[in-house]
């Protein structure tokens, strides 16, 4: 047998920081990624992500590979800014249930017997929180270029993301949201895209890029075919309609001055499997070498 030493595999370039708000509460489990060379004289670009323990590693490694060819990938240097919870695990549902969903959300029985109730809601104060907090704290600690800044969040995330555009659509250059929950709470968030539509501020533009998987829309997976929950996710799908809302939801932000939207569907992708996926695009499209391209 050969000998062999263990040791922690750590992401390159990439901290760890526990954040507690200046309104107090639990912190945030922030992760970010700054390239090791000099940065760009106008700074670096930046991708802040939702659901940041599940996304760091992925997305690092993701630009890394990439970023070291820009003429065939179209992919260079930038900061990476993973916003989790302080859990082991790649989710903290209970907390990102809060954190994700629109206001002014719901209460719903606990996930496990024993545990707080589910509660939505708190998506303005998370939004408020990068926008007031974290994006200094960030501009502390590494050069960066304010006008290329992108947002990525899937499911509750992508629905974050959509209501960060909606409520502050010069927050970011870029918004990107994979499998949206666009059904949640009965749409809810048709509310802030109405209010958004009515006032769209002035020298508005921005790229959003919405998306989805084969087995998101009304197929079921190979593997799901013949299961027992097969009716189950039949009957789930005719409320959530994941690539249906998203579509729309693509062509009708395209529509509004200052907007270039798109819809992605992704082959073979379910709810799940579409993560490594569009965290990729999402760094395609916030790291672009060539932003006509």
């Amino acid at each position: 047998m050969p000998k062999s030493t263990a040791a922690p595999a750590l992401i390159a370039d990439t901290t760890v920081h526990d954040l507690v708000s200046r309104d107090g509460g639990d912190p945030w489990r922030v992760f970010i990624h700054v390239p090791s060379g000099p940065a760009p004289e106008a700074g670096w670009p930046v991708l802040y992500m939702t659901d940041g323990n599940a996304v760091i590693a992925t997305a690092v490694d993701a630009m890394r590979a990439q970023a070291f060819y820009p003429s065939g990938t179209n992919v260079g240097w930038g900061v990476i800014v993973a916003i989790g919870y302080p859990v082991e695990g790649a989710y903290d549902p209970l907390r990102r249930s809060w954190d994700l969903g629109p206001p002014p959300g719901k209460t719903y029985p606990p996930f496990y017997e024993g545990t707080p109730e589910v509660k939505t809601g708190g998506a303005g104060d998370f939004l408020r929180f990068i926008e007031d907090e974290l994006k200094p704290w960030v501009a502390g600690r590494a050069r960066i270029d304010e006008t290329r800044q992108a947002l990525y969040g899937h499911s509750f995330g992508g629905l974050f993301a959509l209501y960060a555009l909606f409520t502050r659509p010069l927050s970011f250059r870029t918004f990107i949201a994979a499998s949206p929950a666009i059904y949640w709470e009965d749409r809810a968030i048709d509310r802030f895209l109405e209010t958004f539509e009515a006032d769209i501020p002035d020298g508005l533009t921005v790229d959003v890029i919405l998306s989805a998987g084969e087995y998101e829309t009304e197929r079921l997976a190979p593997f799901q075919i013949g299961a027992e929950d097969e009716e189950k996710r039949l009957a789930q799908k005719k409320v959530t309609r994941t690539d249906e809302f998203a579509r729309d939801m693509a062509e009708r932000l395209d529509t509004v001055l200052g907007i270039h939207a798109s819809f992605e569907l992704h082959a073979g992708e379910n709810h799940m499997s579409i993560l490594p996926v569009t965290v990729n695009r999402a760094v395609q499209a916030a790291f672009a070498v060539r932003q006509d391209a």
